[in-house]
């Protein structure tokens, strides 16, 4: 995750107006983002049974670790690996290098369930050539075809900083390579992967945004657009994203939520209380959809653990469910 807070603040201004127990079977929507930027941390094969014995079904990693991919092997869990943003240059301009990525990162693993590539995460807002987000990902398309492994959807994963518009019906892509990868997209089936905060919305502009409303506690409807009501700003966030991809022609796509969280040290409104809130709220909403489309959304919490060797900003250190010693960070219940 990249410091987030200018992005959302351009967003937001205009969006503005227990214990542990087992996901309900209802519900196979919620996921959890596996970085491993801190001291401590527990091995990867005690990481995948803790996901095992919580009943986390789906994991997002941002590099291809051979230690999590070996030890996720015939455990069924549903897994996004990233391409970091450093590799796809390379794999943008070259062919047989997608190719020897798939068959060092993908074939050469057997036993794992994997749903979705990410051709890098964020790469506009960490400074990277997005130049070579489309290339890449077509390049690993025709890679796994070739493997006869066209069923894993290749995308990328992108701040909620690359959308603007307000209301959610308004939404557009504010960055102008957006456009050609949500209709590429369109032509694979395959969703756009979107990083969700409403915790840097709300930060980014507090003057505007009630924390109830992006902490999924508030009392009734806060924007109306149209005949969509809008209860909190997860679904407002996300449903600009559905019309940003509308009105670039790739009405079809879906949006898979890569990363949401709330930190709980570090700043401001970063409490445990107001992560616990946050992602149990999180956690008990996917299986509605949003006002603007129904269904189960399929989200990605973020994060397993605290890590801190993560920043810039302090609050990067505290999104962790779990503390590296695997005690929780506060109760919750999957």
């Amino acid at each position: 995750m990249a410091d987030h807070r200018a992005a959302a603040y351009l967003v937001t201004v205009a969006l503005a107006l227990g214990v542990l127990a087992n996901i309900p079977a209802a519900v196979q929507s919620i996921g959890v983002c596996y970085g491993v930027n801190g001291n401590g941390l527990p091995s990867a094969s005690e990481v995948v049974q803790m996901y095992q014995s919580n009943g986390i079904t789906g994991m997002r990693i941002y590099f291809p670790d051979a230690d999590a991919l070996q030890a996720l092997s015939g455990t069924n869990i549903e897994l996004i690996i990233d391409v970091a943003n450093e590799d796809l240059a390379s794999l943008a301009s070259d062919r047989s290098a997608a190719v020897a990525w798939v068959q060092t990162n993908v074939q050469a693993h057997q036993g794992l369930n994997i749903k979705y590539i990410a051709a890098g995460n964020e790469v506009g807002d960490q400074g990277g050539d997005t130049g070579n987000i489309l290339p890449a990902m077509q390049n690993l398309d025709a890679a796994l075809a070739a493997a006869g492994l066209g069923g894993i959807k290749v995308s990328t994963s992108v701040s909620q900083g690359v959308t603007a518009g307000y209301p959610p019906s308004q939404g557009t892509f504010s960055a102008s390579y957006m456009g050609p990868i949500a209709q590429y997209l369109a032509s694979t089936g395959a969703p756009l992967l979107a990083n969700v905060y409403p915790y840097f919305s709300y930060v980014g502009n507090q003057a505007q945004i009630d924390i109830s409303y992006a902490l999924f506690t508030s009392p009734g409807t806060v924007v109306t657009d149209g005949d969509k009501e809008y209860q909190n700003l997860f679904d407002a966030l996300v449903d600009t994203f559905y019309s940003a991809l509308e009105n670039a022609g790739a009405g079809s796509v879906g949006v898979v939520v890569s990363e949401s969280g709330w930190p709980s040290a570090g700043g401001t409104a970063a409490t445990t209380d107001n992560a616990q809130t946050y992602n149990q709220n999180l956690i008990k909403h996917v299986g509605q959809g949003t006002p603007k489309r129904s269904g189960a959304i399929e989200a990605y919490v973020f994060a397993m653990f605290n890590e801190d060797r993560k920043g810039p900003a302090d609050t990067e250190k505290h999104f962790g469910l779990f503390n590296p010693d695997k005690s929780p960070a506060y109760p919750i219940s999957f």
